[in-house]
């Protein structure tokens, strides 16, 4: 019952419930994880566009959830996307130097702000 009246709040209220996905990519000598957590972009586009990326010559495996899991070596809060005015939350899994190269894209591409762990 409580569950139930806290989906018709969120509803009345214009508030959606969390959506991420957490994406996984390898090729020959590259294993990638990373998970997108929607902020603003409208729930079809983010399931049927952004979670679905199109990288030729590997392998992509995509898994919905409610919320980015822990673990995460960095986060990219709030970042814009590139044409539009929506933005997300991109989580970082793996090798955390690649953070070298990841903090300054989203702060100058994506206009996000980096929280490294």
């Amino acid at each position: 019952m409580r569950i139930a009246l806290l989906l018709i709040a969120m509803a009345l209220s214009g508030q959606a419930m969390a959506e991420a996905c957490i994406i996984r990519s390898q090729a020959e000598r590259l294993d990638v994880k990373l998970c997108q957590q929607n902020r603003t972009i409208p729930p079809n586009l983010f399931r049927n566009g952004f979670c679905q990326p199109q990288l030729r010559g590997q392998k992509v495996s995509v898994e919905y959830v409610e919320m980015c899991p822990q673990g995460a070596f960095g986060v990219c809060r709030d970042a814009k996307i590139a044409g539009a005015d929506y933005r997300q939350d991109i989580h970082y899994y793996g090798v955390a130097t690649d953070a070298t190269y990841l903090k300054p894209a989203c702060e100058r591409q994506s206009q996000g702000n980096w929280m490294g762990q």
